[in-house]
């Protein structure tokens, strides 16, 4: 069969059974195994295909990761996270608001997972910002886009994942997304403070805490620092690879629960089948996407579309953002570990002869993905609020997420115009 006419009934057929309600992962596989039986590859591809992409000692950090994560917060550790957080930043114009998208940073640092972080405050900050007369849209927007830094801040499964496929350091992620990922948060506290400046009605105003009571409150932020410390250092000190470091953490965390005094068989079980959970979908996801790549890969198409794209001429500028609106399309339609996996070999090689560093192309790629678990019609972040808050429809939490969604566009164009704002950190440590 012609390859042009193949490409074009694969990626159809996957549109269609994607369409259709099929799973992503389930979509792709059988798309893999018609393009294999297309161009006459014999059925144990599949075997190879299972063993190469998921035989990877990078991986390993994934399940670890997670189920860290759900340690912590099963531990009640987040409720006194989010009350120290607003003792020192409370008195910020819209001080909850900002406290919620500081708190996300910091929980992304331990969980990795947006649904999570759009999930636990949803339960935990929105209820109490309302009681406090805090505007519906300002809190609905704070809590959707700051659950998307838990995607970005190390350590990110998506990075786990992009270096595990392209053999990129996993270190050089972390590191590469530590700066862009601190300065979005704090783009997003300023957004905060700008929009209770211009409407001080969406807001009521703030009550700094004394002196003492930020003290006394540093106790229940330790636990946090010091995982995260030691988590994070132990990586970029080379002290020990992202997979030792998770086995620290997710160690670390059962520690901390234990002082919570919240450490139960049923709380390490719930984290235990959680983590389970997720690494069973995304591996499977993982191996279909490796198995579509190479049947693309062998037809010749990824090296035409490729060559197609550069052969353009958009330039350097055009190209990329020709790339981000993509993007930016199929992230409405597709979440951000399947988006990733179906473009990468499509997007790599025009990536790579742009002359772009694929550390700097990670940090990137998880900023675009980010931006897709807000926009709808299928922004993950919108339907887990939704489902904790059902008054609210998907549409007017999308709505509330927009000035915040412009500033996230903004940190994009920072990292294209100026890479070293993620290439600088791991450039000075390794």
């Amino acid at each position: 069969m012609d390859p042009e006419l193949l490409t074009g009934l694969l990626i159809g057929g996957l549109l269609l059974m994607l369409a259709l309600g099929m799973e992503i992962g389930a979509a792709m596989g059988v798309a893999a195994m018609v393009g294999l039986l297309c161009v006459d590859k014999p059925i144990v591809q599949l075997a190879w295909t299972s063993w190469e992409s998921l035989n990877s000692f990078t991986l390993l950090a994934m399940p670890v990761f997670i189920f860290m994560g759900a340690v912590f917060s099963g531990s009640g550790a987040v409720h006194l996270l989010f009350a120290a957080l607003d003792k020192w930043l409370g008195w910020l114009p819209g001080g909850l608001a900002a406290v919620v998208v500081a708190a996300n940073g910091v929980f992304g640092a331990i969980s990795g997972s947006s649904v999570a972080a759009a999930a636990t405050f949803s339960m935990i900050a929105y209820p109490e910002m309302e009681r406090r007369g805090y505007d519906s849209k300002l809190s609905l927007g704070a809590i959707a886009v700051g659950g998307t830094l838990s995607v970005l801040v190390p350590p990110s499964l998506i990075l786990i994942v992009y270096g595990s496929w392209e053999n990129v350091s996993v270190a050089k992620l972390f590191a590469a997304a530590m700066i862009p990922g601190i300065l979005l948060m704090l783009m997003l506290m300023m957004t905060v403070v700008v929009m209770v400046k211009l409407r001080p009605e969406i807001a009521p105003p703030s009550t700094p805490a004394s002196w003492k009571e930020r003290f006394a409150a540093v106790k229940d932020l330790i636990p946090w620092l010091v995982v995260i410390v030691i988590v994070m250092g132990s990586i970029f000190g080379g002290l020990m690879t992202p997979t030792e470091a998770s086995s620290l953490g997710a160690f670390m965390a059962l520690g901390i629960a234990w002082y919570y005094g919240s450490l139960s068989y049923k709380m390490v079980r719930d984290a235990a089948l959680s983590a389970a959970r997720v690494t069973a979908m995304i591996a499977y996801i993982i191996f279909a996407g490796h198995l579509l790549s190479f049947v693309f890969q062998d037809i010749g198409a990824t090296a035409k579309l490729s060559e197609a794209v550069l052969g353009m001429d958009l330039g350097k500028y055009g190209t990329m953002l020709a790339i981000v609106v993509l993007y930016l399309i199929l992230g409405m339609f597709f979440d951000s570990m399947a988006m990733m996996l179906l473009t990468l070999s499509f997007v790599m090689p025009v990536i790579m002869k742009l002359g772009y560093d694929p550390v700097w192309w990670g940090v990137t790629f998880v900023l675009l993905a980010e931006i897709g678990l807000v926009t709808p019609p299928f922004g993950l972040n919108l339907f887990t609020i939704q489902g904790v808050l059902p008054k609210f429809s998907v549409t007017y939490i999308a709505r509330a997420s927009l000035p915040f969604l412009a500033v996230m566009l903004l940190m994009i164009a920072i990292l294209i115009f100026f890479p070293e704002v993620a290439l600088w950190l791991p450039n000075r440590l390794y």
